[in-house]
């Protein structure tokens, strides 16, 4: 109880420098000069904290079911999982989607903007059909959803991320349908894009460690760390 205390606590002072980098503790009613130059100063895109906050609720959540995954092992010895092939090729696909989401980021031509977030959301898409790979190869050796504990977390917490990644791919492909508008919208909105599939990423990566089994030793260091 006492890491998973201390991994919320980590995820919240994270979220708050994140949001201190943001400028969000700026007293706009205290610039001087002209109301649009004011504005421009320390105008804070609410998006940006609406998004800081939802990252915050899902890294939550999924610190929490992987904390049930931990204690649940430590109650029982249970036999391990082997994640199929295609979960490496998944996992390189959603590193090249985030890839192109940030170099879209620095895109000023809205040909190749457009082009760099068509390539991220289709990776993103074979991201999808992988993992639905992925859970049907489990089943043809064996490992469905109810042979034991160990596929459950997994089919579950896997099902959960690629609900995440269903979102965001819905959100990108109105982003790209609407990349021809306002070009400072357009900007703040990939983004947002960006980070939001930085931080799945970084989720999904942990979910592997977990279920290869390094978190244990991970944790091993964290409860040495502690006492």
């Amino acid at each position: 109880m006492t890491v998973i205390l201390a991994f919320l606590v980590t995820i919240i002072a994270l979220a708050f420098w994140w949001l201190l980098q943001q400028g969000v503790m700026s007293k706009p009613w205290l610039e001087t000069g002209p109301m649009e130059e004011a504005a421009g100063r320390s105008g804070f895109p609410v998006e940006r904290l609406g998004l800081g906050v939802f990252l915050v609720v899902i890294g939550s959540l999924f610190a929490l079911f992987g904390s049930a995954f931990i204690m649940r092992m430590d109650l029982e010895i249970w036999p391990s999982l082997t994640l199929p092939p295609v979960v490496w090729i998944n996992t390189a696909l959603l590193v090249v989607a985030s890839i192109f989401l940030r170099l879209a980021t620095r895109r000023s031509d809205t040909r190749r903007l457009t082009r760099d977030t068509t390539i991220a959301g289709l990776a993103t898409g074979g991201f999808l059909v992988g993992q639905l790979l992925a859970w049907r190869e489990l089943q043809v050796v064996g490992d469905g959803l109810t042979s034991g504990p160990a596929a459950s977390f997994f089919y579950m917490l896997s099902g959960l991320h690629g609900l995440h990644i269903l979102g965001g791919i819905l959100a990108l492909g109105v982003l790209i349908a609407r990349s021809g508008g306002d070009p400072d919208r357009t900007k703040l909105n990939v983004g947002l894009c960006a980070t939001y599939w930085d931080f799945l990423l970084v989720v999904w990566i942990g979910l592997l460690l977990l279920f290869m089994g390094l978190a244990n030793q991970l944790l091993d260091i964290c409860r040495t760390i502690l006492t």
